[in-house]
C-alpha cells in the first residue's frame, strides 16, 4: 500500500499520529517506541541487520527499563567468555565465514547456551536472520531449544467465501473470555478505487456475499518485528510451531510491540479483565515449552498486551488430540472461509485451499451431498446408466455427479491421500467423493463421450475439468498476503479482493451489535483503543 512519505508505518501517518500519541500516555519513552519500531521494521526488510539493531539500542533500552531481554552483541560476547570448551568453540565458529548460522549453532549447544543467557543477532555484513524466540535469549527459564520444527501453524482465508456473519469473532471472543471491544479477529467490508461493495465482485461465481471483505486476525510472521522491540522476551515465537505469542507474565505493558506491528492487531488491557482469572479453564493458562510452561492464551491480565494467539491450547493438545490442528474461529465459520493448519505441510487444509482452491472449494460444497457407498450398492445395478442412476438414488443428481467427477479427473495429478493427520479435512473430504465415485463408476459409465458431454466435461481432460469446476464454484480473482512487501512473512494468505490504497470501511452485512456483545467501535469501550487501518481499510 501507500503512504505518506513522511511516515514509516504501512498503515499511514494518521495512524503513526495515533500511535506516538499512545505511547505518550504511558510511562515510557514514546521516542525511543517510535524510533525502534521503524528500524525493527527495517530489519524485516533487509535494510538493517539483527546485530545493528539490537546494539544500536542496548544501552538505551537498558536506561528506560533497567533490562534488556532482547538478543545483544554483549550478551554473546559475555557468553563466548564464560562457555569455554566445545560451547566457545562453537560459537566461534558462528564468526567465520562460510560458518554455521547461529540459529544452527544455538541448537546444537542445546539447553547450555540458554542457561548463560547467550543472546541471538547475524554478524554485521549478513542478511537479518528470522526472528529468534525469546528461548534463545536464555532467561527466567522460558527456553525453548527445541530442533528446527517442520510446523508453521497459519492459514488460508477465502475472503470471497466470507459472508461477514461474524461467527469467527463470536467464537474468539468466547474461547478466550476477551471483554467486549477487545477484537482478536476483525471481520469488516471495504470500498476501495477498485471495487465497491454493493456489487458482485468480478468474475467471481459461488461466492457468498456481494461485499468485498476483509477478514484481519494477528499473521504470526516469521519475521515479526513485534517480537523485536519487546525488552522483557514477553513478546516471542515459539520455536515447536512457528506461533508468535505473548508471556502475559513477563509483559510490562510498554506497548512497543503495538508501534511496531505493520498489520494492527495489538491490544492494551487498560482496565481488569471481566472474566477472573480463577474462572479460566487451566487449559488456556499453561503454554508448552520444552523448558516450562508460559501462560501465553486467552484474555489478558490488565496492564499487558494481547492479540490474536491461534488457539495454542488447542495446538499443545491440552484441549484433546482431536484439536489439534483447529482454531475457534475455523470451527465457527459457516461457509468454511477460513482454513487453519500447518502451512508447511502440503496436505494440511490452507495448503491445499491456498494450492488448490478452485478443486478446493468443490469438495468443500459438494462432500456433504455425496451418498454413501452404501447407499449406492443398495440402489444401483449393473444395468444402470446415468439417467437410472439419478433417478433410483436420492439426491444424487447430474450436477452432482458432474463435480464428483471434475473432482476426480484434475486429482490425478494432485495430492490426494490425506496421511495420518486428523484435521487435514479437505483431503479426507476428497477422499471420500473418490470413493463414492469409484462405487458410482462400477455401476454406471461415465467416461462414454455421450456422458462426459452430458456431464459437462468435454473430452475428459483435466482442462475440461478445471473449467466446469470453476463454472461450479468461482475462481479466486487473486491470492496475496498482507503487507507482504514488508518482509514479516506472515504466514496467512487470502483469496479473494486485495484491498487498495484508498480502501475504507463501510457498513458490512451484519452489524456488530445484532451479534451478541461485538462493538466495532473500540475505543468507545477501551477509551482511546487502538483503532486503525489495514491496508488503507479504517477499522
Amino acid at each position: 500500500m501507500s503512504t505518506d512519505d513522511e511516515s514509516f508505518h504501512p498503515l499511514g501517518e494518521e495512524w503513526e499520529d495515533e500511535l506516538e500519541t499512545m505511547l505518550d500516555d504511558t510511562e515510557y519513552d514514546s521516542d525511543l517506541g517510535m524510533e525502534m519500531a521503524q528500524d525493527a521494521m527495517r530489519v524485516t526488510k533487509g535494510e538493517l541487520s539483527e546485530s545493528e539493531f539490537h546494539e544500536r539500542y542496548h544501552e538505551d533500552v537498558m536506561e528506560e527499563f533497567g533490562e534488556d531481554e532482547r538478543p545483544t552483541k554483549e550478551a554473546y560476547e559475555a557468553a563466548q567468555e564464560e562457555a569455554k570448551g566445545t560451547a566457545s568453540n562453537m560459537l566461534d565458529a558462528f564468526d567465520g565465514d562460510g560458518g554455521e548460522t547461529r540459529r544452527e549453532t544455538m541448537k546444537k549447544m542445546g539447553v547450555g547456551a540458554a542457561a548463560v543467557g547467550v543472546g541471538a543477532f547475524g554478524a554485521t555484513h549478513d542478511p537479518p536472520e528470522q526472528s529468534l524466540s525469546a528461548a534463545e535469549s536464555g532467561e527466567g527459564g522460558h527456553s525453548e531449544t527445541t530442533e528446527h520444527s517442520d510446523t508453521q501453524w497459519g492459514m488460508t482465508i477465502d475472503l470471497e467465501r466470507c459472508d461477514g456473519c461474524l461467527s469467527c469473532m463470536t467464537a474468539c471472543t468466547s474461547e478466550n473470555s476477551l471483554d467486549q471491544g477487545v477484537n482478536w479477529m476483525y471481520v469488516m467490508a471495504f470500498e476501495d478505487e477498485l471495487t465497491s461493495s454493493s456489487s458482485p465482485q468480478p468474475d467471481v461465481v459461488g461466492g457468498q456475499s456481494d461485499f468485498n471483505m476483509l477478514v484481519r486476525p494477528c499473521q504470526h510472521c516469521t519475521d515479526a518485528p513485534c517480537e523485536k522491540v519487546c525488552p522483557t522476551t514477553a513478546r516471542h515465537t515459539r520455536d515447536k510451531d512457528g506461533l508468535v505469542l505473548t508471556d502475559y507474565d513477563v509483559c510490562i505493558g510498554c506497548r512497543y510491540c503495538q508501534v511496531a506491528c505493520p498489520y494492527g492487531v495489538n491490544y492494551f488491557q487498560w482496565d481488569e479483565p471481566d472474566t477472573d482469572y480463577s474462572e479460566l479453564d487451566e487449559s488456556h493458562t499453561m503454554g508448552e515449552y520444552e523448558h516450562g510452561e508460559r501462560w501465553v492464551d486467552s484474555r489478558a491480565p490488565r496492564g499487558t498486551m494481547s492479540k490474536c494467539t491461534m488457539c495454542p491450547s488447542r495446538q499443545d493438545g491440552n484441549q484433546g488430540d482431536e484439536m489439534i490442528g483447529t482454531s475457534a474461529c475455523e470451527d465457527a465459520c459457516p461457509p468454511n472461509a477460513i482454513q487453519f493448519g500447518n502451512v508447511k505441510d502440503e496436505k494440511s487444509d490452507p495448503s491445499q485451499h491456498r494450492e488448490h482452491p478452485i478443486k478446493s472449494r468443490a469438495v468443500i460444497d459438494v462432500e456433504r451431498d455425496v451418498p454413501s457407498s452404501d447407499t449406492l450398492d443398495e440402489n444401483l445395478s449393473e444395468d444402470d446408466d446415468l439417467a437410472s442412476a439419478t433417478e433410483a438414488v436420492e439426491d444424487l443428481t447430474t450436477e452432482l455427479v458432474s463435480i464428483m467427477k471434475a473432482i476426480e479427473i484434475v486429482s490425478r495429478d494432485t495430492e490426494t491421500d490425506p496421511g495420518e493427520e486428523e484435521n487435514n479435512t479437505i483431503l479426507q473430504k476428497q477422499e471420500t467423493i473418490l470413493e463414492v465415485l469409484e462405487t458410482l463408476e462400477s455401476y454406471v459409465d461415465l467416461e462414454s463421450e455421450d456422458v462426459l458431454a452430458e456431464l459437462q466435461l468435454g473430452s475428459g481432460e483435466s482442462d475440461d475439468a478445471m473449467v466446469r469446476l470453476q463454472q461450479f464454484a468461482g475462481n479466486p480473482s487473486a491470492k496475496f498476503k498482507l503487507l507482504e512487501d514488508v518482509g514479516t512473512h506472515p504466514n496467512v494468505t487470502y483469496l479473494g479482493q486485495e484491498p487498495g490504497p484508498e480502501a475504507h470501511q463501510v457498513e458490512g452485512p451484519t452489524k456488530y451489535e445484532d451479534v451478541g456483545d461485538l462493538v466495532d467501535k473500540r475505543q468507545d469501550v477501551l477509551d482511546e483503543g487502538t483503532v486503525g487501518r489495514v491496508d488503507g481499510v479504517s477499522l
